[in-house]
């Protein structure tokens, strides 16, 4: 898949429901929107976040398309607890990333998370979840996979009030297996999160997504700013939106400046 191929599927998705016909009922729109904003809410999505970053490589000369097909896939255990699946599938596009690297397209790194969460908030309000995150390596090329099995813990807690959502995901995951002569992985995320939704649907965020690899003592830091919201395509509920990432640091190698981000998430609730 290219570069052309992926902006042009997102962007169609994104007109498409920006001119979409009848508005959802106001009330349940807000709803979704509060919904998407936890991310261990019990709904079925499946988000499509289409990422540009540029400026990358030694020569800065380097960019790459990254789009994220994310399901998530809530299972009710029994009337006290959820089980919260949330898959992250890569889809790469990048050209000049290393020196005489040239271009790759493929499937990257599946990163899939389960969280055990309690269906009711604590009587604080507060909302968490934990369990096991594992890396498997899918990647379709060698520069487009670390070649090697992880796995760690996940946790996030979060708490909803007067519109705002506000709260932090984490993970930290350590390779056990694969490629010998590939390097090992000790690497931590954190995603601290903001973000205020309006009664007519609309989302206002604000995040940080970042890794810290401790073998190679390396800080990955973009800040994301974003906009969305729930709408119709046709009779397919979807909230669409999308943004702009700074990033605060970097590998020497790694991507600088601003970066883009359009996201369609597809909607299925009960």
């Amino acid at each position: 898949m290219t570069r052309r191929t992926l902006l042009a599927a997102t962007t169609t998705l994104v007109t498409s429901a920006l001119l979409a016909g009848p508005a959802i009922a106001q009330e349940s729109a807000a709803d979704l929107a509060k919904k998407l904003s936890n991310p261990i809410a019990a709904l079925i999505s499946v988000p499509l976040q289409l990422n540009y970053d540029q400026d990358i490589g030694p020569a800065d000369d380097g960019d790459k398309w990254l789009l994220n097909v994310q399901p998530v896939i809530p299972v009710s255990l029994n009337q006290d607890w959820n089980l919260i699946s949330r898959t992250i599938l890569p889809i790469v596009s990048q050209h000049d990333i290393y020196p005489g690297s040239g271009s790759q397209s493929g499937i990257g790194d599946v990163v899939q998370s389960v969280f055990f969460s309690p269906k009711a908030p604590m009587s604080s309000g507060w909302i968490w979840g934990a369990g096991p995150v594992l890396l498997l390596p899918t990647g379709s090329d060698d520069l487009l996979t670390a070649d090697k099995w992880g796995a760690g813990p996940t946790a996030v807690v979060l708490k909803q009030q007067s519109g705002w959502t506000y709260g932090a995901l984490a993970n930290h995951i350590w390779s056990f297996a694969g490629n010998g002569n590939r390097a090992d992985l000790s690497v931590t995320f954190l995603q601290p999160f903001l973000s205020f939704g309006t009664p007519t649907a609309w989302t206002f965020g604000l995040n940080t997504e970042t890794t810290y690899g401790w073998i190679n003592e390396q800080w990955s830091v973009p800040v994301n700013v974003s906009v969305s919201k729930v709408t119709k395509i046709g009779n397919q509920l979807v909230s669409v939106g999308g943004g702009l990432r700074y990033w605060a640091e970097s590998p020497e190698s790694g991507p600088s400046g601003l970066g883009y981000r359009l996201v369609v998430t597809l909607l299925f609730p009960k």
